[in-house]
């Protein structure tokens, strides 16, 4: 396979001169498929074009081949293969052309890849034969290449054609070993699964190019020969989309249920939910563009699929998340609710602070039970980035022994080094490290790498602490200056004249200032509006902490100190804080306490805002893993420093002796 690998990938020789190197994918994938479905027909041809020739409704047709070749759907109506559009000379193009077009209408990849266009430009080239000899040279026939087999060519010739035309990070290909452990994850708790002949649905709003519903399918079929995997998925990018159905085909898998579409703007199966949701979002997709049908779908509240909040539009992964869990089988369904798992970078564990969508989102996740794992994976183990990815296990029907509880697992120090780096991916998780990764899970029990949390435990309180204003003011020639130099105060005419000969002096009391200079203003006639009045004072003023507070003279907090802004200040409660009962009604209780232990005692003028104070949801995973490593001490870094200058000094005694 290793050989098969680089046999076909190395046809990319012969493409340069007439395609750039990180263009190459654009013909071997679809030539590759192409020679795959040949030599998956090859056996039944003749009888095939016999059915073909006898039917010509199309739905009896494919129920006929399908019947007759054990599962096969697709056709060709041309008697043409690669081998016989080679020995047909100069109507080589035409015959291939007739060849790709020539297949059931299931079979449309070649439109997304653009074949008939590349079949043209290699004809000028004067490469095309050289390609259609070296593809009908190649062995693909499920004897030589079987199904899994097939998937890992395909899995590499994908990575190839990422690699050479460098793809953005947040697009990258998702690894087998990540779909491997996150496949088994999502299978874990699902015993129905593990007997008799039991029907699952699974599907991937992310589709990408296929990868996780063939494993998920595989894996399934290993664990159950007699089970059976009903796919689908959804993709918004062509080029995406037809690698999909180009590896399911490839791999003789039902390819009808994959639809080419944006998800968050259009869910193009409404009226389905699913047994399994597998997904590897791209990662700080911003969604912008797309905005107004989001906001107008999140305005239907959970009629919709956003009704738990909206992500700030530079990072769509928790929209993705919110249309998984609606697309999960309901909990009372006779299935018996649905699994979910979803491929994420940090930001959906901590972005956003409370109140804001994305805390919002989080909280919905929490307060609904959904959330049953999450893994942290080790870093590079994707192809086009590095930076920490999570694998997050959701479940809206947990087992009795999990419900109410999170379990976070830190994997990130499993990753075994590669051989061979492939892009930015330089660890993996093997066998042995994804069997510890699910013997912890299966154990849920706290450990330096596993750790077990209720759901509230993520939640906390931000109370807004607020202190008084106190101002000392002043008509000094350094204050007026500023007063002058005012865009609202400064061309108020004979304001700063009258300011100049103002002899309050020196005022520790707002109101007492205000008057006495509102009287000396008017004596001069100089009237202020409110907004002058109170930039005013604001300019004339200066923090003094002897100062006497500022009060509200008017409005519903007459009397009440007046905050200063700059000194406000936000303190973090948690759920729970101090031995209190993790419950939304012991908020009082417990801000109240926090407040009197942590704050009142430093600052005593203090009080606390209660119309700003928000929930909010934040998974500190990296807090809860994190393990202190003293510094080293003097006399360590004294003798490395000394072992530096010894080995300095050496060469430079090696220089001199050199002279």
């Amino acid at each position: 396979m290793v050989d098969l690998k680089k046999d076909v990938w190395a046809i990319a020789d012969t493409l340069r001169g007439v395609y750039a190197r990180n263009k190459a994918g654009d013909v071997i994938l679809p030539m590759t498929i192409l020679r795959r479905l040949e030599c998956v027909m090859a056996p039944h041809r003749a009888e095939v074009a016999a059915i073909i020739a006898q039917q010509p409704n199309e739905t009896l047709r494919v129920k006929m081949i399908k019947s007759f070749t054990g599962g096969v759907k697709f056709y060709n109506t041309t008697k043409h293969t690669l081998a016989s559009v080679y020995d047909s000379g100069d109507d080589m193009a035409d015959n291939l052309l007739e060849y790709v077009l020539g297949f059931s209408k299931d079979i449309d990849v070649f439109t997304y890849f653009h074949l008939p266009e590349h079949i043209e430009r290699m004809r000028k080239g004067g490469i095309l034969a050289t390609i259609v000899r070296q593809f009908r040279d190649l062995d693909l026939s499920p004897e030589a290449v079987p199904n899994s087999k097939m998937g890992e060519l395909f899995e590499h010739l994908i990575y190839m054609d990422f690699e050479s035309s460098n793809a953005e990070s947040g697009d990258h290909y998702t690894p087998r070993d990540a779909i491997n452990l996150l496949v088994d994850l999502l299978f874990a708790e699902d015993d129905k699964a593990l007997s008799g002949e039991a029907i699952r649905s699974i599907y991937d709003p992310t589709v990408g190019t296929g990868g996780m519903l063939s494993v998920a399918e595989e894996h399934l079929h290993r664990m159950n020969p007699d089970a059976e995997l009903l796919l689908y998925g959804q993709e918004l990018r062509p080029e995406s989309y037809a690698m999909c159905r180009s590896d399911m085909l490839a791999k003789g898998q039902s390819t009808q249920n994959i639809v080419l579409g944006n998800t968050l703007t259009k869910d193009l199966f409404p009226d389905d939910t699913f047994n399994y949701i597998l997904s590897n979002p791209p990662y700080g997709v911003d969604w912008k563009n797309i905005a107004e049908h989001v906001e107008r779908e999140h305005k239907r509240g959970f009629s919709g699929r956003f009704g738990a909040g909206l992500p700030p539009t530079s990072d769509g992964a928790l929209l993705f998340v919110q249309h998984a869990i609606a697309k999960m089988n309901p909990a009372d369904s006779q299935d018996g609710g649905a699994r979910a798992g979803i491929v994420l970078n940090g930001s959906p564990l901590f972005s956003g602070g409370a109140g804001s969508g994305s805390s919002d989102i989080r909280g919905w996740l929490l307060e609904n039970d959904l959330i049953e794992a999450i893994v942290a994976l080790p870093n590079d183990m994707f192809y086009n980035t590095g930076i920490p990815t999570y694998l997050w296990i959701f479940d809206n029907n947990k087992r009795p022994e999990r419900k109410g509880k999170v379990q976070l697992i830190d994997a990130t120090a499993l990753g075994a080094r590669m051989d061979k780096s492939l892009g930015s991916k330089r660890v993996k998780i093997n066998d042995a490290a994804r069997e510890r990764v699910l013997q912890q899970y299966a154990d849920m029990e706290s450990s330096d790498t596993s750790k077990i949390f209720g759901n509230l435990d993520f939640a906390f309180w931000q109370i807004t602490v607020e202190r008084p204003m106190r101002r000392n003011f002043e008509t000094t020639p350094e204050r007026v200056a500023l007063v002058a130099e005012h865009k609202a105060l400064g061309n108020i005419d004979g304001l700063i004249d009258a300011l100049n000969s103002f002899n309050g002096g020196h005022y520790l009391n707002r109101e007492d200032f205000l008057n006495d200079l509102g009287k000396h203003l008017g004596s001069r006639s100089i009237s202020l509006t409110s907004a002058q009045r109170k930039a005013l004072w604001q300019t004339l003023g200066e923090r003094d902490e002897n100062a006497d507070i500022c009060r509200f003279q008017s409005g519903k907090n007459k009397g009440e100190p007046e905050p200063d802004v700059p000194l406000r200040d936000t303190e973090i409660v948690p759920f729970g804080w101090n031995g209190h009962p993790k419950r939304h009604d012991a908020k009082d209780a417990t801000i109240k306490a926090y407040f009197n232990a942590e704050v009142k005692p430093h600052i005593e003028d203090a009080w606390i805002d209660h119309t700003k104070t928000k929930v909010g949801y934040e998974i500190p995973f990296t807090l809860h893993f994190y393990k202190y490593v003293p510094p080293r001490t003097l006399a360590e870094i004294d003798a490395d420093l000394d072992e530096s200058l010894q080995e300095i000094l050496g060469l430079l005694h090696k220089v001199e002796a050199s002279k």
